[in-house]
């Protein structure tokens, strides 16, 4: 999965033509139209003011505001960070004038048209390639032996369900679980379940449970006695890797996710026997993930659970678990209610929120987990 997607030679997502919107595989939110990132950037600017402390200037004289960020990691061609940049140009000057947008690529071809698409926001717009080297970058107060960590909001769209992933599966007659492998059979790839020497344990059960316990306490003797044989379901040790990378890098401020996603829990019912992994090519689900590397997207839902549980082992506090329509509606409550919306709200842009919100349409299928440390 991570070959077939993020290989710089061949990778899906180091394709130079478009993979996302009417001409390409798949829709995201941001591809519906810049509503998706002026409704993040309203709150992202009140979360920001209200991470913002002012300290003396040297020589005692009036105070100076510390530099704030905005972290973007899973940015693509950059369109969503255009989208929060403007709006919070035009709408919150003040702000703008003290932030920084820091954008996390590790690779060159998407750092490049990124650099292109953003051109035009100057140096306000800047990259690292992981959380290391933007610790060494960010502002490092004399006096102090490690750096502060960044004030401000780190988020992710759509990029812990890009992550590679385990599959385990269920045997029902050994009560076990075991690990699912890839092989290379007659020009092709398979499945094949993985045995000791392919997981470098000598018993692979182990591996495999030591693997499924990262689903936490859905997993319960007696739902194990209602699970089918063969029954799926998928782990994703990196994104946790990376959420608590993520938590350690936050200073104060704001850790967000949209994608994706389900409980612990609701991994574990009948309609999801086979797991989440799934593909999509010309907007259309193909149950061969395997089929045509690089050719096609590969996704699988995020465990909010676990993430959550990361965060909160990392010292954050969860402030929300919702769907995007309730995010996203919540935002655009506060926008009428402050006066912030424009006189007139088109059709078009009625459409718009439609798609982001509606159940039937993005609404449902994202989840948007909100941590913070203060």
């Amino acid at each position: 999965m991570e070959l077939a997607l993020y290989c710089p030679n061949c990778g899906y997502y180091e394709k130079e033509e478009d993979i996302i919107g009417g001409r390409g595989d798949y829709y995201t939110s941001v591809s519906v139209a810049s509503l998706f990132g002026e409704l993040l950037a309203y709150q992202f600017a009140d979360w920001l003011e209200g991470c913002q402390p002012s300290r003396p200037r040297r020589g005692g004289w009036g105070m100076a505001r510390e530099v704030i960020r905005i972290v973007e990691a899973g940015a693509h061609g950059g369109r969503l960070a255009g989208d929060i940049l403007t709006w919070i140009m035009q709408n919150r000057p003040a702000l703008s004038g003290q932030l920084q947008y820091w954008i996390l690529e590790p690779s060159d071809r998407r750092r490049a048209w990124q650099r292109q698409n953003l051109a035009a926001f100057g140096d306000r717009v800047r990259w690292a390639t992981n959380f290391a080297e933007l610790a060494g970058v960010v502002n490092r107060p004399k006096g102090l032996r490690t750096p502060e960590g960044i004030r401000g909001v780190i988020f992710s769209n759509e990029l812990l369900d890009a992550m590679p992933i385990h599959r385990l599966s269920w045997d029902a007659k050994t009560r076990m679980w075991f690990e699912w492998g890839v092989k290379l059979q007659s020009g092709g790839f398979v499945w094949t379940r993985m045995l000791g020497e392919d997981v470098r344990s000598e018993n692979p059960a182990s591996h495999a449970t030591s693997l499924t316990a990262r689903l936490g306490s859905a997993i319960e003797n007696e739902l194990l006695k209602t699970l089918s044989d063969g029954f799926t379901v998928e782990v994703c040790p990196a994104a946790e890797h990376w959420w608590r990378e993520a938590a350690n890098a936050l200073g104060c401020g704001k850790l967000l996710a949209i994608d994706y996603g389900l409980t612990a829990e609701e991994f574990f019912v009948p309609a999801r026997k086979d797991g989440t992994l799934r593909a999509y090519h010309r907007h259309g689900l193909n149950s061969d993930v395997l089929a045509c590397p690089g050719a096609q997207d590969i996704t699988a839902h995020v465990n909010f659970t676990a993430i959550q549980a990361a965060g909160e082992a990392a010292g954050l506090k969860t402030d929300a678990f919702l769907t995007q329509a309730q995010f996203l509606t919540g935002i655009a409550a506060r926008v009428w209610k402050a006066g912030d919306a424009p006189e007139e709200w088109s059709s078009e842009r009625s459409r718009q929120f439609q798609t982001l919100t509606h159940p039937e349409h993005l609404g449902r299928s994202f989840r948007v987990l909100v941590q913070s440390r203060m």
